[in-house]
């Protein structure tokens, strides 16, 4: 299997779709390495960072769903670093 790093770009622009989101990170929490949140209380919208190392098609997959979410947007940057692991 192989494994790539990824950074997930999320803003999150309405309160309501907070919890769909935790319920989605939760769900993928075993590859996700990092996590930072930043609340812009003057714009109402909220900031969040993923980091996850993880095969390429979790991480599209957990994208699609994240990006699929109302009053949500999200864009990955994948690292080129491509470790693979015995399994």
């Amino acid at each position: 299997m192989e494994t790539r790093i990824a950074v997930i770009g999320i803003i999150v622009e309405h309160g309501d779709a907070v919890e769909s989101l935790n319920h989605i990170l939760h769900e993928y929490g075993e590859y996700i390495i990092g996590r930072m949140g930043i609340p812009y209380r003057e714009r109402k919208i909220n900031i969040i960072s993923i980091a996850v190392d993880a095969p390429q098609d979790v991480i599209s997959a957990l994208s699609g769903k994240i990006g699929r979410l109302e009053h949500v947007s999200a864009k990955t940057a994948y690292s080129n670093v491509v470790t693979k692991h015995d399994g």
